[in-house]
């Protein structure tokens, strides 16, 4: 599912005072917004009628009567609407991704709360229906062949912005924030539950700073805190990735089948950093022979991707094994995986990140990102494509915590590789009526992997934060590593 990602989308753009609201001279919605009528509509992933409509805004609020985008939004209907004035708005990780084309993720997340509650989707602007700012993407044919070191990060930057229709510097969280709040309005619902993963948790807690009478309850699911650049992300991949490598250090059977699994991985990563493997291959779709191109970041880059997902995890000591063996075949399973499985519309991408996190970097922040390869390699992408972009930086008072005492709980998995527990911390510094629960199996995204969507379900009925029971969390739930290519348990010979 394209959800489970959610902040794997923190990869550079190319590849990757007053509030600022007041400062935009926002626009209020009878005269900014005009609105359509709703109707029916089906989603992918779903079988029953659903309800869908826009609204119009103006792309810069500052020019009401100029260009306007329409805001496109899905409802997802109570099965018992008891709370008929209220709604859970889920917003969608990135930034880049679509909530609407991941509307059946999002039922299977919520579907304790839309036994009451209508579920709310809205394409952030830039996103999905709501002008979507996508640049060209490759397939997975040309995913393997291409040299993605060698990339000319400026001029590929330039040819994404010359295909956008849009004035890029009007795609920031809080001017899409704005978009939400008119679209709640439109649809009459006094108060929402706010349900925000990865980068959907900085909209939410926006949400919480500029709305908060319109807020029942908030659920942050793989926390991005507001003090928080995504640059940081690079010491997060590193951590998961020696979890991986620990876990399996502690498993009898894995440390038995894979006894220098560390060593494989650093080895295989220093070889590849020295120069690409160039090979044919047989694609890992069609069967047909296909040119790869492994390079150091593009290895590393889909370990990551794979450590989104527990099951997917389970599989990366035997890929790397094999990898280590120059035996490529299972690695080119995961890049298969991983290929458009975010659906990141990269234009909305870059003016949320080159204009909310890389102008606050830190000289220190800087010498972070620089300690780990994916980080380094972020950071200078990220260099080269933001001055291009050229959008205007959020004010200081963006990266100031959130003080709140809205009922809210935190989420965070023990094993994510994008958001890690220490970052649910740092968002808590200034709530006031708030519970950080952490799975310890779960990687990204907790409420599609454990009992947590009954917890966010028992916050939305009006049960205290600091009453929730989150002991179900501690089930253990871990898959168990494979040992060869078809199985988790061992086999005579040991694997080859």
């Amino acid at each position: 599912m394209k959800q489970r990602n959610f902040g794997q989308q923190y990869w550079p753009a190319v590849t990757s005072m007053l509030l600022l609201a007041l400062g935009l001279c926002w626009t209020p919605l009878s005269q900014a917004q005009t609105a359509s009528d709703s109707t029916g509509c089906y989603i992918d992933g779903l079988s029953e009628r659903l309800r869908c409509g826009t609204i119009r805004v103006a792309e810069d609020p500052q020019q009401p009567d100029g260009r306007q985008l329409a805001i496109h939004y899905a409802v997802l209907p109570a099965i018992k609407n008891t709370a008929p004035d209220e709604a859970v708005l889920a917003i969608a990780g990135g930034p880049g991704q679509s909530a609407i084309e991941n509307a059946a993720t999002f039922n299977l997340i919520l579907s304790k709360v839309r036994q009451n509650r209508d579920i709310l989707l809205i394409d952030q602007r830039g996103t999905g229906q709501s002008n979507a700012l996508e640049c060209t993407a490759l397939d997975l044919e040309q995913t393997l062949a291409y040299n993605d070191e060698a990339l000319d990060v400026e001029q590929e930057t330039r040819n994404c912005l010359s295909k956008l229709d849009a004035d890029i510097s009007q795609y920031g969280s809080e001017q899409a924030l704005h978009d939400f709040e008119a679209v709640r309005r439109h649809l009459g619902y006094q108060k929402l539950h706010l349900y925000g993963i990865s980068y959907g948790s900085r909209m939410a807690q926006l949400y919480m700073r500029h709305y908060p009478e319109a807020l029942k309850t908030v659920t942050l699911d793989g926390v991005v805190p507001m003090q928080q650049s995504v640059l940081a992300i690079g010491a997060a991949i590193g951590r998961a990735q020696d979890l991986l490598l620990s876990d399996c250090e502690q498993d009898a059977l894995c440390a038995q089948t894979y006894p220098q699994l560390r060593q494989e991985l650093n080895q295989l990563a220093e070889r590849l950093g020295q120069h690409a493997v160039m090979k044919k291959v047989p694609h890992p779709v069609t069967g047909d022979i296909a040119m790869l191109t492994l390079t150091r970041s593009k290895l590393l880059g889909s370990l990551r991707m794979a450590l989104y997902s527990p099951s997917v995890r389970a599989l990366l000591p035997y890929a790397i094994h094999r990898a280590a063996m120059e035996e490529y075949q299972p690695l080119l399973g995961l890049m298969a995986l991983s290929v458009d499985s975010t659906g990141i519309a990269m234009g909305m991408h870059a003016a949320v990140v080159c204009g909310e996190d890389w102008p606050r970097l830190t000289a220190a922040e800087r010498q972070q990102a620089e300690a780990s390869v994916i980080g380094k390699e972020m950071l200078s992408s990220l260099d080269r494509s933001c001055p291009i972009w050229n959008v205007p930086a959020a004010a200081a008072t963006f990266a100031e915590p959130i003080t709140s005492d809205i009922p809210t709980l935190l989420l965070s998995g023990a094993k994510d590789p994008a958001t890690p527990p220490s970052w649910g911390e740092l968002a808590m510094a200034q709530l006031s009526n708030a519970r950080h629960l952490i799975s310890p199996y779960a990687t990204h995204g907790v409420a599609a992997q454990s009992c947590a969507n009954e917890l966010i379900a028992e916050l939305v009925k009006g049960t205290a934060p600091d009453k929730l029971d989150g002991e179900c969390l501690n089930k253990d739930v871990r898959r168990s590593f494979y040992l060869n290519a078809s199985t988790v348990e061992a086999i005579p010979g040991g694997t080859k």
